[in-house]
């Protein structure tokens, strides 16, 4: 007896996802797992694994990466998150050389504890007055503070409506808060108030959490915060908003959609990760009352069992809040707003269609995961990364690369990024042609269609490399992508 199952799935390079490994048959724990890994290693034998990556010097607008194997890369760097570009920031830097100089680099404790510094006891008391709130819980990731708000608020017999695309911490906090989940279809308030009003027909005693963000970081939409907030108060409810990808960049003063809708400091409750604009790590959960404060510090988990923020983080943070309330900060969202409408007009430009609405986070759309897979093997060797989202993350044949805009991202990053990935699509697209019609097969994809070479090391200069012969092959129109795509199917 082995503990594997025969029956666990098995799928080609093209096929499957990670939702078909998420329940694994099988008596042994850790034999079972190894349909995940086997099917991890057809895909990085075939070159569409782009997942796990690392940078060899830093997250920056462009450098070298390699992937999970180890291979070494280089290009323009879109699959990383700092928006303001805040993460090299000379005064950041400084700030957190000083900070561990003067406090040692760990907090040494919880929260609940002695974990806390005078800087990240002042970081809480910038973040409220930013906000409109008079009193913040930190939390030691963004991750900790979605899960933890939720599991540290709800009960058993309460209730979570959620927007149905909420981040994977919201969820899974929801998940192990409560079984009274209520869903509602993504931004439909309509939806929200059939939930809530089909719970309070029934329940009048327990409470409610209405669960939203301010921006989608796969479809970069948002909400009606007012109207969320209206209903909340009509049925008795408490609103959660994740502020994570839009606090700091977007708003005429860096406070994001809660201040474009003004409604800072009207929100029950706000949470957020530093993560993607504030240059580290750590999170946050803003309310009105010291008592939300101290009951998260003790009956939220992450919050109460996991270290607080480093000192250099808390500093650093503080730094960064500093900078998007200056002048600099309005100077820094005026030159990411500019590459953000660049960027989609040249991806336009290239009949490549992209979600939502301008913001740091631009989705460009693929359509089936066996055409994203086939242009993600491309990229690397045109020079580009970029973070490639399929199903379970976003709905089956709807896969897209998400592209993490920069404030520094110079025109030539955004002009070679919209070439090189433009240039994987074409070349992609006819790749799936070949396959489908039985020409070539995924083991001699790498003879048949060997991918472009680069030389040994690309210039990192702001200006950028000169574009190469395959990046400047002119893409086929997203129309005719699809005639090819669909004579494929019929052969």
């Amino acid at each position: 007896m082995t503990g594997i199952d025969d029956n666990a799935p098995k799928f080609d390079a093209l096929e499957g996802s990670m939702r078909d490994f998420r329940y694994l048959p099988g008596t042994d724990l850790l034999a079972r797992v190894s349909a995940f890994y086997d099917w991890q290693q057809i895909r990085r034998a075939a070159g569409v694994w782009p997942l796990g990556r690392s940078t060899e010097h830093g997250a920056f607008s462009r450098c070298s990466a390699r992937t999970d194997e180890g291979a070494l890369f280089e290009g323009v760097n879109f699959a990383s998150q700092d928006y303001l570009s805040l993460n090299s920031h000379p005064v950041i830097l400084e700030t957190a050389i000083e900070a561990m100089r003067e406090y040692g680099v760990h907090s040494a404790g919880s929260p609940a504890l002695v974990g806390n510094t005078s800087l990240s006891i002042a970081l809480e008391d910038k973040i409220a007055e930013f906000l409109g709130y008079d009193h913040v819980a930190l939390f030691p990731t963004g991750w900790a503070a979605g899960f933890g708000v939720i599991k540290g608020l709800v009960r058993p017999n309460d209730y979570i409506v959620m927007d149905a695309l909420s981040h994977a911490c919201l969820q899974e906090g929801a998940q192990a808060a409560t079984r009274n989940i209520h869903l509602f279809r993504h931004n439909q308030i309509e939806g929200a108030r059939e939930k809530l009003a089909k719970i309070r027909s029934t329940d009048t005693e327990n409470g409610i959490l209405i669960v939203t963000e301010s921006l989608f970081s796969m479809d970069s939409d948002t909400p009606d915060i007012r109207a969320l907030q209206e209903l909340a108060h009509e049925y008795g409810a408490t609103l959660l908003v994740d502020v994570a990808h839009d606090l700091g960049n977007l708003g005429p003063t860096g406070r994001g959609f809660i201040e474009i809708q003004d409604m800072l400091g009207k929100v029950d409750v706000v949470m957020g990760s530093f993560s993607k604009t504030f240059a580290s790590n750590g999170g946050f959960v803003a309310a009105r009352g010291r008592s939300v404060k101290e009951y998260m510090r003790y009956f939220s988990s992450p919050n109460t069992f996991s270290n607080a923020l480093s000192p250099a983080s808390a500093a650093i943070v503080g730094k960064a809040f500093d900078i998007v309330s200056s002048a600099e900060g309005a100077k820094l969202r005026g030159e990411l707003m500019a590459n953000i409408q660049m960027l989609r007009s040249l991806l336009g430009g290239c009949d490549l269609e992209t979600y939502g609405d301008p913001s740091a986070i631009v989705c460009v759309k693929m359509g089936t995961e066996a055409l994203a897979r086939l242009a993600s093997r491309r990229l690397p060797a045109l020079g580009m990364l970029a973070n490639l989202v399929e199903f379970p993350a976003v709905p089956k044949g709807q896969a897209r690369f998400r592209l993490q805009v920069m404030a520094r991202h110079s025109q030539h990053d955004i002009l070679d990024a919209v070439h090189r990935l433009s240039a994987a699509t074409s070349d992609a697209t006819e790749d799936l042609q070949l396959l489908q019609s039985g020409a070539i097969s995924l083991a001699t994809l790498d003879e048949a269609r060997p991918l472009p070479r680069r030389p040994a090391r690309e210039s990192v200069q702001v200006a950028g490399p000169a574009m190469d012969d395959a990046v400047r092959k002119p893409p086929i129109p997203a129309n005719e992508r699809r005639r090819r795509s669909r004579s494929a199917a019929a052969a």
